[in-house]
């Protein structure tokens, strides 16, 4: 829906109706076919689109940290070497993307547009609670797609303002929602990543150390997963890493991100099979 500036200059009139504070049901009833889900796909056969891989998250008790790797696989194939699966949904939250990576950022972007319309209709953000609803509500209404292959399963992370602590959402393809305590993991490399969670997670965690955790598991998923990327010294590709905390929503520098990989790395060097938890 296009806005029409010439003439009187007025908006067009679903632009004025006052209705619901979702922008998914704006777009229902004024223009349904730019939801994913009312596109018209092939009756047989599977899609062969490039699928983004594994996502970690790990809590702390002044936040919580949610990363990815940055591969992009197409079969055998890598797709992207440098593809990005975190993003932020609001100031609060963010949600890291695993499955048919040109859907999954799409459905990224329809739920920050979903956020920020709705706290712009209301006055008031969605509690974080409300936020993982809506986001489960997304991926149930990409069922039909999933069951063609063009599944997404993402990890959604923030800071509750209410309760004062960080939280972590996981789903399943049918937007079936879960909450997870301590750490979360999916994706492809999801087995290996959770077992390296597993070992090394204590609910003491620093930020520093909840980042370097995370970054170890993507490190561990890597190992045994080919769909999962490792950090890349020579290209200089790491993993994105998010910090959310009471004062919101950060990126970790390209720096930091290195730092923490060639400190990781150096440890592998000396201890082949992984660091032993004390060394977190």
């Amino acid at each position: 829906m296009e806005a029409n500036f010439s003439g009187t200059g007025r908006l067009p009139a679903p632009f004025l109706t006052p209705g619901s504070s979702s922008f998914m049901d704006f777009l229902a009833q004024h223009q349904p076919e730019m939801l994913p889900r009312n596109r018209q796909l092939p009756a047989q056969g599977v899609i062969e689109a490039p699928h983004g891989t594994t996502i970690v998250a790990a809590s702390f008790p002044g936040g919580v940290v949610l990363a990815g790797d940055r591969r992009a696989t197409m079969g055998n194939v890598i797709a992207q070497r440098d593809i990005e699966k975190v993003f932020p949904a609001d100031e609060y939250s963010a949600v890291g993307i695993a499955g048919t990576a040109g859907l999954a950022v799409e459905m990224v972007k329809l739920f920050q547009l979903e956020l920020e319309h709705f706290e712009k209709v209301e006055g008031v953000s969605l509690s974080l609670e409300g936020k993982a609803n809506r986001l489960s509500t997304m991926i149930r209404s990409n069922l039909g797609m999933a069951m063609q292959g063009l599944a997404v399963v993402p990890l959604f992370a923030g800071w509750d303002v209410d309760r004062q602590k960080g939280r972590i959402f996981s789903y399943d393809v049918t937007g079936g929602r879960s909450e997870e305590h301590g750490y979360a993991a999916t994706g492809s490399g999801s087995l290996f990543a959770r077992g390296a969670l597993k070992k090394l997670f204590r609910d003491d965690l620093t930020e520093g150390q909840a980042a370097t955790l995370v970054v170890q598991a993507l490190y561990d998923a890597a190992d045994d997963d080919s769909a999962t990327g490792g950090p890349d010294l020579a290209r200089r590709i790491y993993p994105i890493v998010i910090v959310i905390t009471d004062e919101g929503f950060r990126r970790l520098t390209e720096a930091e991100s290195s730092e923490i990989v060639r400190a990781i790395h150096e440890r592998r060097l000396e201890e082949p099979d992984g660091p032993r938890a004390a060394l977190l």
